[in-house]
């Protein structure tokens, strides 16, 4: 780490102090240390002290007089190999979310195109509003590190989530990501099938698995950061992509989305199936629309192909397949035999029994099995993290 370049930014919040020590453990590694702040952050702390810790000017102002000769905030951006928020508070974070720069940091960090690490500080209540938690997950989609909060007594005096990760967890977050080989061969193509599949009853009406997609965009999304060439397959959804080596694929039914498989898994080295495919789809096809009667009325369905087993069978010896299990009981031993019986090289393993984990929300807590039955448990993080987490652990653990 001796050669890193860090920028650090102070929101206004209590858990200032905290980052004068997250600057000493940069220093301390062999960092060199710049810091930006914002004018309420130095209610807190003194720029006397962030002047002494860092051995460097402390930037808060965007038009002060200067001897540099570039713009000050896209010389920060130029300069600096990772930036971190630590406190993130609200108010900076919904900025960066809506793209508004209208002081040294936010616009620092939007001209900043390497990784951005935001540790967020505030009340309970403020962490837990849907406008903060939407504008996270924007940041997330944009490839911003979220580095969650921790529960604790807070500064209103009471015990909830909004404790600022302490300096040596987000340290070593930076660090770890920092001494991690960032990327692959670019001629390395990853498949990825993501959302549900819609099976038409008739005109306007239709039956399938509910599913947002966030999950497989994210690891898309991943893939690509990691320099994969990602042919994503995806359902209806309103998701959007970010990485520009992403080629998108929108299909509606099962049938169509197996056919598409077929055309692109035999170029792919690496296939994640995340897709939340009908397991039926009406046997008869109605091109009209059913008008709704007072008598019962009877739907015949009939099974889709099983599109994971299906390319399965095609599996070449270079290939990696990791499929996805979504279970209610006895999960581990479904998971299992998911595993083993479509010739899959690893599975992970979705319980709608933990809290926050599944289909149609932000966060995951999944299971990682490989064909060895190990087993590896990740903690309840959001489907970002995960995505990266469920991809290093596949790549750290196979040759390709």
């Amino acid at each position: 780490m001796s050669s890193k370049k860090i920028l650090i930014g102070i929101c206004g919040g209590i858990a200032a102090y905290k980052t004068l020590s997250l600057i000493r453990l940069f220093r301390k590694a062999g960092c060199e240390v710049k810091v930006v702040a914002t004018r309420n952050a130095l209610a807190f702390v003194t720029p006397l002290t962030i002047e002494t810790l860092s051995n460097n000017k402390l930037y808060v102002d965007m038009f002060e007089h200067s001897t540099e000769r570039t713009t000050e905030h896209i010389s920060l951006a130029q300069w600096a190999d990772s930036a971190v928020v630590a406190p993130a508070s609200a108010n900076v974070i919904g900025k960066l979310a809506a793209g508004i720069a209208d002081d040294a940091l936010t616009t620092t960090l939007l001209a900043f195109t390497k990784p951005v690490y935001i540790a967020p500080a505030m009340n309970e209540n403020m962490y837990k509003h849907i406008a903060v938690q939407n504008n996270l997950n924007k940041l997330r989609q944009y490839h911003f590190h979220i580095i969650d909060p921790q529960t604790g007594m807070l500064a209103c005096n009471i015990k909830g989530i909004g404790r600022m990760a302490s300096p040596e967890t987000i340290f070593e977050t930076v660090i770890k990501d920092a001494t991690t080989t960032s990327k692959l061969p670019t001629n390395k193509k990853a498949l990825v099938t993501a959302g549900p599949t819609y099976e038409p009853v008739d005109a306007v009406r239709f039956i399938g698995n509910r599913s947002s997609g966030l999950m497989g965009f994210a690891l898309a999304e991943a893939l690509s950061a990691k320099g994969f060439e990602v042919n994503l397959i995806t359902g209806p959804t309103s998701l959007t992509t970010v990485e520009k080596n992403i080629n998108r694929i929108d299909v509606n039914t099962a049938e169509e989305m197996l056919q598409k498989c077929l055309l692109h898994f035999p170029q792919a080295d690496i296939v994640f199936m995340a897709a939340a495919v009908a397991d039926y789809t009406p046997a008869e096809k109605i091109e009209r629309k059913i008008k709704k009667e007072k008598t019962p009325f009877s739907l015949l369905l009939k099974p889709t192909t099983d599109i994971l087993k299906t390319i399965a069978t095609q599996k070449k010896n270079n290939q990696i397949i990791v499929g996805f299990a979504l279970e209610t009981n006895d999960e581990i031993e479904h998971a299992k035999q998911k595993l083993h019986t479509k010739n899959l090289d690893f599975v992970v393993l979705n319980s709608l029994n933990d809290k926050g984990a599944g289909f149609e929300t932000l966060t995951n807590k999944v299971t990682l099995i490989d064909k060895k039955n190990n087993i590896i448990a990740f903690p309840l993080k959001s489907k970002q993290d995960i995505a990266i987490d469920i991809i290093e652990t596949v790549l750290n653990s196979v040759k390709l």
